[in-house]
């Protein structure tokens, strides 16, 4: 190595040299840690004890674990084709030749802006079973609406008509692929006499199936680790815990059992399920995803 390329690599350590020191303490150093710590009865106070692999076996063992892994995939089967159906949807309109579209186009993302925790709120007012303005709605039409957060029935299924409010991102990241679909592939089906929804399903969804794809992905590890609307809306994990996630079911190993090595194993599971749940979505929807000039 020359004298100048030496002098070009020491410049080139100095500009990554703070990324690489925030990585190693907010992140290497992390990881490495609970990863030990999984393997130790810790409570933050006193030192770590190891004892093995005895997390993994309770939590093996741990019903409620296994009440807050099922609720969240029951979420996660619901949530995730809900939003992606929807999003593409609301894309596809946004993207026609209408009056208005780039106002809609900021209606429609606004809710995404929201913090997390006032969206919660909000939808909290929505769903009360007395004074809530869905209630209200129903209660106009002649339906009896039920008690959203204080029925095991109903908790559920308001998390994943909630999950809807955030579709803004992915809406957007829709937008940005529909653009990018040739004009004259549509010509094209026009003169093959194709309808709308044809040239939905047989030329538009496959040229954007690479970001449908991103979208399911992103989806699927968001939902594992919801954390925020059912901690906000249910307190101990709503009526008969059927509204306990998996995230808030870690959290509270944490930060209220001071249970921290538990919890440290429940996050390397949860990564696991992650990194499991992609793989197993890249092997079953490869042959439907389609790049360009691959």
């Amino acid at each position: 190595m020359t004298r100048f390329e030496r002098k070009e690599l020491l410049k080139g350590l100095l500009f990554i040299g703070p990324w690489i020191f925030g990585f190693l303490v907010f992140t290497g150093y992390p990881l490495i840690a609970s990863l030990y710590y999984s393997f130790t009865d810790y409570d933050i106070l006193s030192d770590p004890v190891w004892i093995g692999g005895m997390n993994y076996v309770d939590m093996y063992h741990d019903e409620v674990f296994w009440k807050a892994l099922i609720n969240t995939l029951k979420f996660s089967a619901f949530a995730i084709p809900l939003g992606l159906v929807v999003s593409l949807l609301v894309a596809v309109m946004l993207n026609q030749q209408i009056i208005g579209r780039p106002v809609f186009r900021t209606i429609y993302f606004l809710p995404s802006l929201v913090p997390i925790i006032a969206s919660a709120m909000i939808w909290m007012w929505l769903f009360n079973g007395q004074h809530g303005l869905i209630n209200f709605g129903l209660e106009k039409i002649g339906i009896d609406g039920p008690n959203w957060l204080n029925d095991a029935k109903w908790a559920m299924p308001s998390l994943i008509l909630m999950s809807l409010w955030g579709v803004g991102n992915q809406i957007v990241i829709y937008l940005a692929a529909l653009q990018d679909v040739p004009r004259h592939l549509y010509e094209s089906a026009e003169l093959d006499g194709a309808n709308g929804l044809q040239k939905l399903l047989h030329v538009t969804m496959p040229m954007i199936s690479p970001v449908i794809y991103f979208n399911m992905v992103m989806g699927i590890i968001g939902s594992i680790q919801v954390f925020v609307q059912p901690y906000i809306m249910f307190a101990n994990g709503g009526p008969d815990r059927s509204a306990l996630f998996y995230a808030v079911y870690l959290f509270d190993n944490a930060f209220s059992y001071l249970n921290m090595g538990y919890a440290c194993a429940m996050a390397w599971v949860m990564f696991l399920i992650v990194l499991g749940l992609t793989l197993l979505a890249t092997q079953v929807t490869k042959r439907f995803v389609h790049y360009a000039g691959a």
